[in-house]
């Protein structure tokens, strides 16, 4: 089987623009990414993944003016907390907009997001000029993808193409903190 690479990251953007669902590599897994409006794409990685819509994604985003769209004002204080942890490996939930639908929230009153560090994902979401959903590259019951090869096995032709690129070295997922209470959630590293 040959891995499915794209080479850059024009043609993942290209595949996003076509409403496809991606691979790409994230500061410690592949993740699997689309564009956050295209309904039937995040409904996709959900029906890909066997996962729950009630779960909700993460957004990750090259700076903050990607996100604003998803969530609802805090206050210049509030998201200060954040985006003194930003770009980085932190992922906030925050208020999320009342436009938000369930298929990227989830049930929560909150959405996750993150301004990422890791050049790849970044580079890909400036490019995009938005916000991308992302998820772990593996069915809900599987360990997630740490290699390009390990997510072709997962999900070989359904998808649109995995981009290249390293992965950033964390060990285990992002660490997730709740912004009004800045309760962690899920530890990092």
């Amino acid at each position: 089987m040959t891995t499915r690479i794209l080479l850059d990251t024009a043609g993942a953007v290209e595949q996003l623009r076509l409403g496809h669902i991606i691979a790409y590599p994230t500061e410690g897994v592949f993740g699997l990414g689309c564009d956050p409006g295209n309904e039937s794409a995040v409904r996709e990685i959900l029906a890909l993944k066997d996962r729950p819509e009630a779960a909700g994604f993460v957004l990750i985003a090259s700076d903050f003016s990607q996100l604003q769209p998803w969530i609802a004002d805090t206050g210049a204080q509030r998201a200060g907390e954040a985006m003194a942890t930003w770009p980085g490996p932190v992922t906030w939930l925050f208020p999320r907009a009342g436009h938000v639908p369930d298929y990227v929230a989830g049930a929560h009153p909150t959405v996750a997001v993150r301004i990422t560090a890791h050049q790849p994902s970044r580079a890909l979401c400036k490019a995009f000029g938005s916000a991308l959903i992302s998820t772990s590259a593996n069915p809900t019951t599987a360990p997630p993808a740490r290699s390009a090869a390990e997510v072709d096995e997962y999900f070989g032709a359904r998808l649109g193409g995995i981009l290249a690129g390293p992965l950033g070295g964390l060990e285990r997922p992002t660490e997730i903190r709740h912004l009004g209470s800045g309760k962690i959630i899920r530890p990092g590293e």
